[in-house]
This record gives C-alpha cells, sequence and structure tokens, in this order.
C-alpha cells in the first residue's frame, strides 16, 4: 500500500459454534474466552485500534447476544453487528457485510484466534505487504514447527513471490492458515447466495494466480481442543506484558 493508506474497517468473524471446544462452548461463545484474563476477542479489537481500524463489522449466531453485551461498551474501533439468523460460515457472512465494509480491502479475522507479533504488527505487516495490482486475497501465514497447539498437516506451500498453493494430495505443507487476513470485495464477485466457506474464494483466488501468503513471524497459538487452550493459556502467563 502507499505510505500513509489506512486499511479502517474490518470483519471479524465471531458466529460460530466453537464444537471443539464443547462443552466450554454450551454456554460461552468461543470469542469471549479468556486467556490471560481477556477475552480473545478483545484481543483482537485492541489490535486493530492500536494500527488505526475505525469501523469493525462483528456477525453473530451462536451465543451471539452474549458477545453483543459484552462489546456494549465499547467506543473504538466502532463496531457494527450483523445478525444471522442461520449460520452464513465464514464466505455468507462476509458476503453480507460487504455493503457496510465498503468498496476497498478490509481485514477479515477469526474471531477466535490467537497471536503475538513480532518486531512489527502482524496487521501492519499485512498493509505494507498488499499489492492492490496483484491480490485479491493475502493470508497470514504460520509455520507449521513453531505453531502453538497445532498438530495438523498444514493448508500451504508458498512460492518466492508468496503466491500460495494448496497442500492438496501432499502428506503435509509448511504453512497453516491463521484466520488472518486482507480481502478484496472483488474477491466476491458473483460469490454463492447463502452460506458458503472462504475457501471456495480462495479457491478462485488461487486458480487466478491471486492468492497470496505473508509469513508470521511471532507466535500463534492455535485453540482447536481444550488442550491447545490451556497450552496457550500457559503461553501468554509467560510472555511478556
Amino acid at each position: 500500500m502507499s505510505d500513509g493508506e489506512v486499511m479502517w474497517r474490518a470483519m471479524l468473524l465471531a458466529a460460530g459454534r466453537g464444537e471443539r471446544l464443547r462443552p466450554l462452548t454450551d454456554h460461552c461463545p468461543k470469542p469471549l474466552v479468556e486467556v490471560g484474563g481477556r477475552t480473545l476477542i478483545g484481543r483482537i479489537l485492541d489490535r486493530l485500534d492500536e494500527i488505526g481500524v475505525e469501523l469493525v463489522v462483528v456477525n453473530l449466531h451462536h451465543l451471539g447476544g452474549m458477545i453483543e453485551r459484552h462489546l456494549a461498551g465499547r467506543q473504538k474501533p466502532r463496531i457494527v453487528f450483523s445478525r444471522e439468523d442461520v449460520l452464513l460460515e465464514t464466505g455468507g457472512g462476509t458476503t453480507k457485510a460487504l455493503p457496510v465494509l465498503g468498496a476497498a480491502p478490509f481485514y477479515a479475522i477469526n474471531g477466535d484466534v490467537l497471536w503475538l507479533d513480532g518486531g512489527v504488527s502482524a496487521l501492519a505487516r499485512l498493509a505494507d505487504a498488499w499489492d492492490d495490482e496483484r491480490m485479491d486475497a493475502l493470508l497470514l501465514v504460520a509455520p507449521i514447527e513453531t505453531a502453538v497447539g497445532y498438530d495438523g498437516s498444514g493448508d500451504f506451500d508458498m512460492d518466492a513471490a508468496g503466491r500460495l498453493v494448496r497442500r492438496g494430495t501432499s502428506r503435509s505443507a509448511p504453512y497453516v492458515f491463521t484466520g488472518i487476513q486482507i480481502l478484496h470485495p472483488r474477491l466476491f464477485a458473483s460469490a454463492p447466495i447463502g452460506p458458503f466457506s472462504l475457501n471456495v474464494l480462495y479457491d478462485r483466488a488461487l486458480a487466478d494466480g491471486r492468492l497470496f501468503g505473508l509469513r508470521h513471524d511471532g507466535d500463534w497459538l492455535h485453540i482447536g481442543t481444550m488442550a491447545g487452550l490451556d497450552e496457550a493459556r500457559r503461553r501468554i502467563d509467560r510472555a511478556p506484558s
């Protein structure tokens, strides 16, 4: 992006059920799970505020009223709630919010992610790496060997130019998607109607050579299980304040 340009809108995906953390998430939406005395969603909003994001759309479905009440007193960034009677998944939920998000690139972040920055804000690094002429989506990816609490096989390989390639039939891939990204609204042209995953649009961008990645240079903590949550809490307790 050009010097001084700021991505000032964001989509925070907070509607999911958090199935892998049940029974905890039967009565507490995953974005309200606390790590180090702070909710996951609160940590994300603080990071967005720090880099100047002014407006965040938060989608709601599972126990959405609890999230809405939790954020009711927050002044910055400004929050617009997008309520979903039917869970629209990541792609459908973001599509529904596009009229508020506008015509410029925006951050899209899963409401249950937890990360520690390296020397520079990961969100600022994404904005600096964004190239509007080449990209429709820029995903923050973490090396699987350093991902805290992650025991999967990875999602992507990445070439020297940053273009992403799916793992496909390979046994493993070196990078896992962190749930943090920048998307351009043009990615949603001719998007499906109703619920669908953003993976549908990633595959379109990949086919056009417009799906890129940026390697995260800090810690990414995967909270997919109760064991992962416990490990994340131990790691945050040890982290410098």
